[in-house]
Formats: structure tokens, C-alpha cells, sequence
């Protein structure tokens, strides 16, 4: 599990990258609620976040993390937060000073 804070860091670095061109066919396996706790793990939430957010149980918001990890089989939650970017589950913020620009949870 990572902190919000090296979330945060590692999807500023990745934004930075240019894009590879990563298709989105792998999302039809998830279900609505796996891609929605998916986005929320990705915009840097916890699982503890996620539940109260969504009104479910931690463990429910575990679990659905846990088998969206196995669908797309990502190692860790880093690396299901690098494919939630690349398929364009989500898109990164605006950059500071930008309209909206500020990045909330």
C-alpha cells in the first residue's frame, strides 16, 4: 500500500512521460464499481478513503482493489495506478495555476 504522497509523487512523474499509446481493451473486464475504486486508488486514496467515499466497508474496498489487480494482473497498487493512467481511466490534473488547476481528492 503506498501513501497518499508518494501517489501523489509517482503520478507526477509519470504524467511527465509521453504518452506510449496503451489501449483501454483490458477495462470491459472490470466491473463499474472495480474501474470506480480503480480511479479513486489512482487520484491517490486509501483503501480506508475509498470506503467512506463510496459507503462500503474497508474490506469491500479491498477486495475490489484486490480483484481488479487480478483481472489486469498488476503486480502491486502502483502498478494498477500506472494502468488506471495509461488507459485513460484517468486523466491527470491541471497543472497549478491553470483554470481548475488545483488537484483534489
Amino acid at each position: 500500500l503506498l501513501s497518499p504522497a508518494i501517489t501523489r509523487r509517482l503520478i507526477r512523474e509519470y504524467v511527465s512521460l509521453p504518452p506510449n499509446g496503451v489501449s483501454s481493451s483490458a477495462l470491459p473486464v472490470l466491473t463499474n464499481r472495480e474501474r470506480e475504486v480503480v480511479a479513486l486508488a489512482a487520484r491517490g486514496l486509501s483503501n480506508e478513503d475509498i470506503a467512506e467515499r463510496l459507503v462500503i466497508s474497508h474490506a469491500t474496498a479491498k477486495t475490489h482493489i484486490s480483484r481488479a489487480m487480478t483481472k489486469l494482473r498488476a503486480r502491486d497498487r502502483a502498478q494498477l495506478v500506472v494502468y488506471a493512467y495509461e488507459s485513460g481511466l484517468v486523466s491527470p490534473p491541471a497543472p497549478e495555476g491553470s483554470p481548475g488547476g488545483r488537484w483534489r481528492r
